[in-house]
């Protein structure tokens, strides 16, 4: 049976995270209305916000701080589970000097290795990582385990396919994670792929599979457990489906037209928080300790979001350091130099 102590924890992420992104789209639609211009305003560039996502705070629960974990481009509810440094994670989306990645990165791209987290643009592109990580944990004897986060859109994806493989066949203590949340990007996911149930892929890998159905903390961090405890014994990878309801948009500025309004009710009918504030009532949790939790975790929204907007922005002249390059071409001569562009879905 799961400890007060635990459900307390899971709340004040929860609720951290949904304050979190409730006041990030604030900040981020300054100066971009009415008419949307995605350059404008203290935050440029996309903005991927997990609203609804909560419940998959579960699976972090279970996770220490040697364990990794990759995240999708939509991961700030499992960054603060994880125990990102939440000042320079709201630094690194404002684009400032003092972020994770001195602010050349922005929220898709976050890396904070105190706490052994990334997260990619790409789709099902942390799955590789994670593995990888799940590999080095076994040749060090270490049980520590690896968690990679991904959408449901991302299922058919190489990566993902090939990481499972790769899992199964090292038994690497590895635990994939689908976020359903049943859009990809504009799509409804029946669309996509024939598979209703994406657990049932590791059927095809001779791996456990479990999918949680409905917007459930608790349930998620049940399943999770055996998943984790599995991993950590050195029993091999696991994959884990957990159903969610996305509550904003793909991204910010998208205006939804594909998506009926029966669905954004239900997202807000289902909510995660709810639920587990109702756990945490009959549990013996009183009103003013639930309130207390509400308070710190708004305060500390608060703080690192007017922390990083008194951060400096990165001096120009450093836009070439901490990346790849090629270097300039020789003078006289073409070279070699060349542009890799990515997108995030």
């Amino acid at each position: 049976m799961i400890a007060v102590s635990e459900l307390e924890d899971m709340f004040e992420n929860m609720v951290t995270a949904r304050h979190y992104e409730e006041r990030l789209q604030e900040e981020y639609l300054e100066g971009k209305q009415p008419a949307f211009d995605i350059s404008a305003g203290p935050i440029p560039g996309e903005l991927h916000l997990a609203a609804g996502h909560e419940a998959s705070v579960g699976v972090v629960q279970h996770l220490r701080r040697d364990d990794t974990v990759t995240g999708p481009h939509r991961p700030h509810h499992i960054a603060i589970a994880k125990g990102v440094d939440l000042k320079r994670m709201t630094a690194e989306i404002f684009g400032r000097e003092t972020g994770l990645c001195r602010g050349k990165g922005g929220h898709m791209h976050l890396f904070d290795d105190a706490v052994n987290f990334a997260c990619s643009g790409i789709i099902a592109q942390g799955c590789p990582p994670a593995v990888g990580a799940a590999l080095a944990a076994k040749k060090r004897n270490s049980d520590s385990v690896a968690v990679a986060f991904i959408g449901e859109g991302a299922i058919d994806q190489g990566g993902f396919l090939e990481s499972l493989n790769l899992a199964a066949v090292h038994e690497l203590p590895v635990v994939f994670v689908i976020e359903d949340n049943d859009w990809a990007i504009s799509m409804p996911k029946e669309r996509v792929t024939d598979v209703k149930n994406g657990a049932d892929r590791a059927k095809g890998f001779d791996m456990p599979g479990v999918r949680v159905d409905y917007d459930d903390a608790v349930a998620v961090y049940e399943a999770a457990e055996g998943a984790v405890e599995r991993a950590r014994q050195g029993n091999g990878p696991s994959l884990l489906e957990v159903q969610v309801h996305r509550r904003m948009g793909h991204f910010m500025g998208d205006a939804e037209a594909y998506r009926p309004d029966e669905d954004i009710e239900r997202a807000k009918r289902l909510d995660a928080i709810e639920r587990l504030e109702d756990d945490l009532r009959a549990a013996g949790v009183d009103t003013g300790h639930i309130t207390e939790i509400r308070e710190r975790a708004h305060k500390r929204v608060e703080d690192a979001i007017e922390w990083a907007k008194d951060q400096p922005e990165p001096d120009p002249e450093t836009a070439f350091e901490d990346v790849f390059t090629n270097p300039p071409p020789t003078s006289g001569t073409l070279g070699t130099q060349m542009t890799v562009e990515g997108g995030d879905d």
